[in-house]
């Protein structure tokens, strides 16, 4: 049966002889009228998504304005981006975007993957379940209390770490503001926070592959680390190929709320990333016109490296995003 005879069927009208709009138009009253539910559970999200990424792309113009109290704007051009490109804290809060976010994609993003493995090898569905509950149980508190957490437990004078260290002859060290752990800091949080959750995609890839697989791979004599290198990773390739371009895309943001929360007057010159500076500039300071053009500075590069990302994808392992 073609789409064009379903549809006939749903409406219950013969359309062989109705022009394609009025075919289209009909399907498309079919189709919400059978699947209103999904569309309704759709609805929010969809809605949050036009206000805050599409609606603002029309005031994205304000990066060659000249923003004025009483309308309209001034038409600068390129001067706002010159003042930008200009200033050594704009480099210098770029640098620590770039350092912040390369140790996130070597060091976060391969733990999801790692983690889903491991849980695919667990057979007790129970101790699976339970483990499950703990790693994704992170990603629901927000960064102010795992801020907390992280400061509670790093704390030089009676944190747990520290307490370890000193135990075991280690002087203590403070982790919150010292410019060389910081960092590390951040990318040990954002794994404790992310990973468990993020594994549900690379495990829903897993349990996609065909069963007849393992078992051919089993009658080969392949033992199960072979089982794993040779059926399970290569098909979870176009999960992982598809989560990393995408997370190129966000190459830049290096999270907002993760830094904002961490950050003290000791540790900003080496955590103070484009989007804490596009917070000051825009509401500490009010050159809206400054913060817009690095935020389209950003979002311009982000869309750079998914398309790179894309094509080195396609290359090297023939799945991409499209």
């Amino acid at each position: 049966m073609t789409a064009q005879t379903r549809s006939a069927a749903l409406s219950g009208v013969d359309d062989g002889n109705v022009p394609a709009r009025a075919r289209r138009g009909r399907r498309l009253r079919v189709g919400l009228r059978t699947w209103w539910p999904y569309y309704a559970m759709m609805a929010p999200g969809l809605l949050f998504f036009f206000i805050w990424h599409y609606v603002p792309i029309w005031e994205a113009k304000m990066a060659f304005e000249q923003v004025r109290i009483i309308p309209p704007n001034i038409w600068v051009g390129l001067k706002n981006f010159q003042t930008l490109f200009a200033s050594p804290v704009f480099y210098q809060v770029l640098g620590n975007t770039l350092i912040i976010s390369t140790m996130k994609i070597a060091f976060v993003f391969p733990v999801p993957i790692v983690v889903s493995l491991l849980l695919n090898e667990i057979r007790s569905g129970k101790l699976r379940g339970a483990i499950q509950s703990a790693i994704y149980l992170p990603h629901f508190l927000s960064w102010v209390v795992i801020a907390g957490v992280f400061i509670a437990l790093l704390s030089p004078s009676d944190g747990a770490v520290n307490q370890v260290q000193t135990a075991l002859g280690f002087a203590p060290v403070s982790y919150m503001t010292n410019t060389g752990t910081i960092r590390w800091v951040l990318v040990v949080s954002e794994i404790w926070r992310s990973a468990g959750w993020d594994s549900l995609l690379y495990l829903a890839a897993i349990f996609a592959i065909d069963q007849q697989l393992y078992d051919a791979a089993e009658m080969d004599g392949a033992n199960r680390w072979q089982k794993i290198w040779h059926v399970t990773i290569p098909g979870m390739v176009p999960t992982i190929a598809t989560l990393f371009i995408l997370n190129m895309g966000m190459f830049l943001s290096a999270d907002l709320n993760q830094v904002i929360n961490m950050q003290n007057a000791v540790n900003a010159s080496t955590i103070d990333i484009l989007d804490t500076y596009v917070y000051r500039l825009g509401l500490s300071t009010g050159e809206y016109s400054l913060a817009t053009a690095a935020g389209l500075f950003k979002a311009v590069i982000g869309m750079v490296l998914i398309l790179v990302a894309h094509l080195v994808s396609k290359r090297l392992t023939g799945k991409g995003v499209w």
